[in-house]
């Protein structure tokens, strides 16, 4: 019998019940999870394993974490697709997106969603970055 190989997915939150929701959502998709709570925890995982898909919060110890991790992971991984998931702009009115070039140089993502996203179509934006 063929054993399917399960997508990797890093998650990284510091929101400890966000992150566990998550990983439940994720695991009855169908993906293997790998989370992360810190940019450090984060860091040692990113070291170790190379994901099939990362979803990362923006604003974790800094304001920026999100995107320093972006360029780690692009910079080790650059064929490894990105989604910034956060309530930045219910939490402060500002704005982020990945649809001009200008945007994607120097934010790495390749989406960025909001939080809240039904789980549905959560799975229907992971697979089509993860082209399945």
């Amino acid at each position: 019998m063929l054993k399917i190989e399960k997508k990797k997915i890093l998650l990284v939150d510091d929101d400890s019940d966000y992150l566990f929701q998550l990983t439940i959502a994720l695991e009855d998709m169908g993906f293997e999870v790998v989370a992360a709570q810190t940019q450090q925890e984060a860091e040692n995982i990113i070291a170790k394993i190379k994901p099939d898909l990362a979803i990362l919060d923006l604003m974790m110890e800094n304001q920026d974490t999100g995107f320093i991790l972006c360029h780690i992971i692009k910079n080790k991984y650059p064929d490894v697709p990105i989604i910034i998931a956060s309530a930045v702009t219910a939490e402060t009115g500002l704005l982020f997106d990945v649809e001009s070039e200008e945007d994607r140089q120097w934010i790495k993502a390749d989406l960025f969603l909001d939080k809240g996203i039904r789980n549905d179509q959560l799975h229907k934006e992971i697979n089509k970055l993860l082209k399945i």
